[in-house]
């Protein structure tokens, strides 16, 4: 025979500490599914461009049979040894990219770094230096990506001694500028405010003892 149970039910922000955690681990846990780094790609992409680097287009199955393009990004993490980002492409010559790069990220000497490592090499090379950049292995992380660095030399001439290492190395430290952002990207999500925000937003309600309810 049918029976009508009452339960009371809370907000976010009615519950005691204890039941207020453990609705933040159900949200962390069911809430990320979601492309969250989006904004990060974006900015990774922009910053590319700026550089001179040409992101691969990834074809994905999408579920109606179709395909759709990412550009060729990947990352693990954020807790295991080995995890990392990486991405497939190519590098050449960008006019004025260390100056662009200043206007677009102002504060990043991250980015300035790389940026002026590359102008320096380049110089040295009468920007004529080029790189395919290919990720292997199924891990990812800045050592999966092989890089293979030439002179466009109608001459033939070939690269300066140091040339090689210090396009791949600025391009490593690019990959590991990008997992850094995506970290930070990821614990302010999943920050206590940001998951209490979301949850109600969302109006999500819990148990006393804080299970979701519904």
């Amino acid at each position: 025979m049918p029976e009508i149970v009452e339960t009371t039910v809370y907000r976010i922000d009615e519950l005691d500490a204890s039941a207020r955690e453990k609705a933040r681990e159900w949200f962390r846990q069911v809430g990320f599914d979601h492309e969250w780094y989006e904004f990060v790609y974006s900015d990774f992409e922009t910053i590319c461009t700026i550089l001179g680097i040409t992101l691969c287009a990834v074809p994905i199955r999408l579920f109606g049979g179709g395909t759709r393009t990412k550009p060729g990004i990947w990352f693990s993490g954020f807790w295991s040894q080995g995890d990392g980002a990486c991405f497939e492409g190519s590098y050449a010559y960008a006019k004025r990219a260390a100056s662009a790069i200043r206007a677009h990220a102002p504060r990043d000497t991250e980015l300035h770094a790389i940026a002026d490592a590359l102008q320096a090499v380049q110089r040295r090379n009468f920007y004529q230096l080029r790189a395919g950049i290919r990720h292997q292995d199924r891990y990812y992380h800045e050592y999966t990506m092989a890089i293979a660095v030439e002179r466009d030399s109608p001459n033939g001439q070939a690269m300066t001694a140091d040339a090689e290492d210090i396009v791949i190395e600025a391009l490593r430290d690019l990959a590991r500028w990008l997992y850094r952002r995506l970290e930070d990207e990821y614990e302010y999500q999943t920050s206590d405010a940001e998951i209490d925000a979301a949850l109600e937003a969302n109006a999500y309600t819990f148990t006393a003892d804080g299970h979701r309810f519904g």
